[in-house]
């Protein structure tokens, strides 16, 4: 099989309903910022596209392109990467190029009974089905008994399979031989709360321990009243502050939902003295960046009050991150699905590897801030670690 039919032949499996999944991965280039594209089919407005997702360092973007427009990108990546890993209903098939791109192709045949479960994967599949009741979204309100979604609760239940994926993605890095510590703070609800222990205890079994901590009473008395009604019995709520709660050494993940202005930067730099292995935060408004930022060179923009508010929750978000590298964390800043259709929607997303950062790390972290006049309180916070 030479270059040319192997690229018709991908565009035709791609697009004849039998895909499930695939990975575009090892860059002919080491210098290469793209890491590696994940794709998966999906359903807009009635058409079949191919949703790619594009790996970068530290970031995730996501494209989704028709599949009469898919040869021409499928072309630009392949010439850009040299392995696909690719599973249909009926085979899983890996390919190798070459230099000079020579194919090199195998497969394997799948059982047929998972044609059933993943052939035509049009419709969004969820980890938690949309059609299977779950005791904590009946309790929450989120499902009717016999399952259905509630019309007025499609976007929370959206939301929550969007925080279980991020869940799931975090498995990998969690302990297998004890028990994993939880920690959720500014649980409010808690309706992630319960999703997280209901996948992680329910569905994958696994022995974990989850707080949710939050400041209102009422709340808190409620949520522990439902987890107890289910069963959950590791699952608890507690009223207090991120500043107080003084009761652990060792975390294991930290989720952090909303957590106002720097009480987001207190969250991170707990989790990170406790050495957790997943950070989860969705920050929520954000004031520090934007009375300190002064920068001439971006009056353009920043002389606009509106524009300035949005730049200082971006540069924000991204000085964590970047922070949380220079820690040891590989981070990345994702789009999360918002309940209430605010823009505060970016997700950080931190796991522990204990990388070490570079002088050009540094360097580029010490001129960005110089740039904006600014004065992290996280960078406060991490002290000595980030020495």
């Amino acid at each position: 099989m030479n270059f040319e039919e192997l690229m018709k032949l991908l565009t035709e499996r791609f697009t004849n309903g039998t895909f499930i999944t695939g990975t575009i991965s090892q860059p002919r280039s080491k210098t290469d910022d793209l890491k590696r594209v994940r794709m998966k089919p999906i359903e807009l407005r009635g058409e079949l596209h191919i949703q790619f997702e594009y790996q970068f360092e530290r970031i995730l973007k996501h494209e989704n392109i028709s599949v009469n427009k898919l040869y021409p990108k499928l072309l630009e990546l392949l010439e850009q990467f040299r392995q696909v890993h690719a599973e249909f209903s009926d085979e899983k098939v890996h390919v190798q190029l070459s230099k000079k791109f020579k194919v090199l192709w195998k497969s394997e045949k799948v059982q047929s009974e998972k044609v059933l479960n993943l052939s035509h994967n049009r419709k969004k599949n969820y980890l938690l089905d949309e059609n299977t009741p779950y005791p904590f979204l009946v309790r929450l309100g989120v499902q009717t008994p016999d399952g259905k979604v509630k019309k007025q609760k499609h976007d929370k239940f959206r939301q929550i399979n969007r925080f279980v994926e991020f869940i799931d993605d975090s498995l990998v890095h969690l302990p297998k031989d004890r028990t994993i510590r939880i920690l959720d703070f500014g649980s409010g609800k808690s309706y992630l709360t319960f999703a997280l222990y209901h996948y992680l205890r329910i569905e994958k079994g696994l022995d974990i321990k989850v707080t949710g901590l939050d400041l209102k009473k009422e709340v808190i008395e409620e949520c522990s009243l439902i987890a107890k009604d289910l069963g959950y019995d590791d699952l608890e709520f507690l009223v207090g502050d991120i500043n107080d709660y003084n009761e652990e050494t060792s975390i294991d993940m930290v989720v952090t939902l909303h957590a106002c202005d720097i009480a987001t930067d207190m969250a991170l730099a707990r989790a990170v003295k406790w050495g957790a292995k997943v950070i989860l935060s969705v920050p929520c408004c954000q004031h520090e960046l934007f009375q300190q930022v002064h920068s001439p060179a971006l009056d353009v923009m920043l002389q606009h009050g509106l524009i300035k508010e949005r730049f200082s929750a971006l540069a924000t978000d991204s000085i964590r991150a970047e922070l949380l590298s220079l820690v040891g964390y590989e981070t990345q800043l994702l789009e999360f699905i918002d309940m209430e259709h605010t823009p505060k929607n970016i997700l950080i997303r931190a796991y522990h590897t204990g990388k070490k950062p570079t002088d050009a790390d540094r360097t580029r972290y010490t001129e960005f801030k110089k740039l904006l006049n600014a004065k992290p309180f996280l960078e406060q916070e991490l002290g000595s670690l980030l020495e």
